[in-house]
């Protein structure tokens, strides 16, 4: 039995994102306002605040006007206001068709939004929470759950200092138990102990399972004279064609600037398949060539989005905790933005808890939540978009997109019908010989690269020799069961490289590159066994993204 140190605090929350710093921001505003102490710890498996966040991003300030209202004065990095929303129909890899506002959801919309970088946000917000007496600890994954008597009590920092049998190195450090009296978990898309929770306490017995999309992005430093400062672009279309769906993006930021990515649903059926190859092809297309050529990729990263709203959404309270933002999947992918939604979310959090402790309870299964979020305009939100993924899964890109302009532009997202997706994204898959292979172009080395460059553009370390945070549950289905009925996708969806099956003395080998991991998650998602769980490697592991 391996002897821990043990922290208390009244609260614990998992994750230093913006639904994290925003509940953490809440609480000890509510704490100075009702001269109340709070011990608040946030946990932070980066190296530093921001490290891991990737969004687009287009930011709403809606959250960020009511948690901090004086926000501008404070210096948020939130200062490149939208001048110009284009959107598109991509026909082809040579054609585009520009699609008048009328004719698209006004979720589209970005009147009065910002170009931002996540990642800054956080930062910012990280310091805000620290000026009110919020502990923050970066480079600490939260490894696992603390449960008494079916209760959440905090959790388990992980272990430093384990070679990859898990043997002690030199310099061993044992996980601190961090206890609470209410934890909260803000780790994003697919956290890992969301997840454990949420089959552990059955929380999605009531709900869609949840649907996810995967998101690139790259920050190009492009000509000046190119540059359109508040310059939004979305599209959608080519190169993602037949039933896969998706979305490109582009958005002209400051200093010369632009931000372009791509989301794949991972609802696709095609095993062959690889959402990193379509994104490296897409910046080929006039639209996005016209703008890059000539400039200069300078960041990459890769990240799975929890796109399923309303229908999926688990429930978010158990006994001794809360689950907030994209932990739950509180991104309305109608607007395609989720940073708003989480921010509330957690605030709606905080201030449950705080009524919760105000009054004595500890440790208590807080189903208060539920309805103070549902009286929430985050919760409005998901409502009034509740059918926009079903429907476009259900109906395809042109009726879908069709259904969705009238719902959202006539009918406020009020038109009287639910439709549901119940097929979850590792099931979609067919077989590899019942598929078109798809001949991908070789990387240019100008707008299109390939996956190991891309990956050292992301600053992803992991500490050399130690356990492997992906884990098969059964090491043989990979070359047994996926690589003859599916080909190993693996190989594909990874964007990272991570996969790769190897002929090793005439044998096929699954290997395992976890050093090139950035933390994306899709193989937690994706895979058709689902045979691989995503844990937290070693502390500060993974991506440190500069300003994603």
């Amino acid at each position: 039995m391996v002897e821990r140190e043990t922290m208390e605090f009244d609260v614990v929350i998992v994750g230093a994102g913006p639904a994290g710093l925003s509940t953490a921001i809440r609480l000890a505003q509510q704490a100075q306002e009702k001269q109340q102490e709070l011990m608040i710890c946030v946990v932070e498996k980066g190296s530093e605040v921001g490290a891991h966040i990737l969004s687009g991003a287009v930011f709403e300030t809606k959250a960020l006007d009511e948690l901090l209202p004086d926000w501008q004065s404070l210096g948020a990095p939130v200062t490149t206001k939208v001048t110009q929303d284009d959107i598109y129909w991509f026909n082809n890899s040579e054609k585009a068709t520009s699609i008048p506002h009328f004719a698209s959801p006004k979720t589209f919309h970005n009147e009065g939004n910002y170009i931002v970088s996540m990642g800054n946000v956080c930062r910012f917000l990280a310091e805000q929470a620290e000026n009110l007496g919020v502990e923050i600890f970066p480079g600490f994954s939260a490894h696992s759950l603390i449960i008494e008597d079916e209760t959440v009590k905090g959790i388990i920092t992980g272990d430093m200092g384990l070679d990859k049998d898990g043997n002690e190195k030199d310099g061993y450090m044992p996980g601190m138990e961090l206890r609470a009296k209410y934890t909260v978990f803000a780790e994003g898309c697919r956290g890992h102990l969301g997840k454990e929770l949420i089959k552990h306490f059955a929380l999605d017995k009531d709900a869609s399972p949840q649907h996810y999309g995967l998101g690139f992005k790259e920050i190009w430093q492009i000509d000046p004279s190119k540059h359109k400062e508040g310059t939004v672009v979305h599209g959608t279309g080519w190169p993602l064609t037949g039933n896969t769906s998706g979305g490109a993006f582009m958005y002209h930021s400051d200093n010369n600037q632009v931000v372009v990515g791509l989301i794949v649903d991972l609802n696709y059926s095609n095993p062959h398949l690889s959402p990193f190859d379509e994104f490296q092809r897409m910046k080929h297309h006039p639209v996005f060539k016209d703008v890059l050529e000539g400039g200069e990729r300078i960041a990459y990263g890769a990240r799975a989005i929890a796109k399923g709203g309303l229908r999926s959404l688990p429930k978010m309270h158990f006994p001794g905790g809360l689950l907030v933002g994209c932990d739950a999947g509180t991104l309305n992918f109608a607007k395609i933005k989720g940073n708003h939604t989480a921010m509330k979310s957690g605030m709606v959090a905080a201030d449950v808890i705080v009524a919760a402790l105000s009054n004595g309870k500890e440790n208590a299964d807080l189903a208060e939540y539920k309805s103070a979020f549902e009286q929430s305009w985050a919760y409005k939100e998901l409502y009034q978009s509740r059918n926009f993924g079903p429907v476009m899964h259900k109906l395809g890109k042109f009726l879908g997109g069709a259904y969705n302009t009238l719902d959202q532009n006539l009918f406020g997202g009020s038109l009287p019908f639910n439709f549901e997706d119940n097929m979850p994204d590792h099931a979609t898959l067919v077989a590899a010989d019942q598929a078109e292979k798809i001949d991908y172009p070789k990387a240019d080395g100008k707008l299109s690269f390939d996956k190991l460059s891309s990956v050292f553009l992301s600053n992803t370390n992991h500490e050399e020799s130690q356990p492997c945070h992906l884990k098969l549950k059964d090491n043989s289905i990979p070359i047994k069961v996926n690589l003859p009925q599916f080909d190993e996708p693996a190989q594909r969806y990874c964007p990272a490289g991570v996969y790769e099956v190897q002929e090793v003395e005439g044998e096929k080998e699954f290997v395992i590159n976890s050093q090139n991991c950035v933390h994306c998650k899709t193989c937690d998602i994706k895979d058709p066994s689902q045979n691989i769980t995503w844990v937290t490697p070693e502390g500060a592991g993974g991506p440190n993204y500069p300003n994603m």
